[in-house]
């Protein structure tokens, strides 16, 4: 019985060691707000530039582009099996961006024209079942681009080592370039989203930073 109950103690142990993973469905929950905003209505914004004209239209990128959701969700493994408090925070900061984006698809939408797509190949294939899904809006900033620069910033806080560190660089990078050679997002989509993840990873080491000093300060006057 002793065995039993210290058995059944351990597996409820493990269990909520890894409870905190939940909170990884408060993604998909916020998710809800995309699919309401992505219509296009009111005016609609186009921050298309010439540049953006010279970017070729490549199907393979599809690829890496469908490739964000296991990314996302495994990444957020990985770092909470790492670095909790790294978990913790790029979570937020991920949740935090997403609200943000929304926010700015509801007073500013925009779009991006897309092309006329001829053939039949499985890639195309691919790309015709994301534009199906996927309405031409809610461009500024890219969340694709959002997620996976903070995942990516969130890989530099933990010890993952060369080759891991790599792949990761890789993965997220070519994520964030799928956007423009599949035609989902402009050139500014990126830049705008980049930015703001800077700016809520900033924003979160300034408040840590600001928690820590009080009891710093205390223990200098302990001293």
């Amino acid at each position: 019985m002793g065995a039993d109950k210290t058995d059944a103690s351990n597996i409820k142990s493990k269990l909520g060691t890894y409870l905190p993973l939940l909170w990884l469905f408060s993604i998909p929950v916020l998710n809800v707000f995309y699919g309401h905003l992505n219509n296009g209505s009111g005016n609609v914004g186009n921050l298309m530039t010439d540049l953006d004209n010279l970017i070729p239209f490549l199907p393979v990128f599809i690829i890496p582009y469908l490739f964000w959701y296991p990314f996302i969700f495994g990444m957020f493994i990985v770092l909470f099996l790492k670095d909790r408090a790294v978990y913790y925070r790029s979570l937020i900061a991920l949740c935090a961006g997403l609200i943000s984006c929304y926010l700015i698809y509801a007073t500013y939408q925009t779009t991006v024209p897309r092309p006329s797509i001829i053939d039949n190949s499985w890639l195309t294939g691919l790309v015709k079942f994301v534009y199906a899904a996927d309405k031409p809006f809610n461009c500024f900033p890219s969340i694709h681009v959002l997620t996976s620069y903070i995942v990516l910033k969130a890989s530099y806080r933990c010890s993952f080592g060369r080759k891991a560190r790599t792949a990761i660089v890789i993965a997220a990078w070519s994520i964030i370039i799928s956007t423009l050679f599949v035609k989902q997002h402009a050139l500014l989509d990126v830049a705008g989203a980049v930015l703001l993840s800077e700016a809520l990873v900033f924003t979160l080491k300034l408040n840590r930073f600001r928690n820590r000093k009080p009891s710093k300060e205390i223990h200098f006057h302990e001293l």
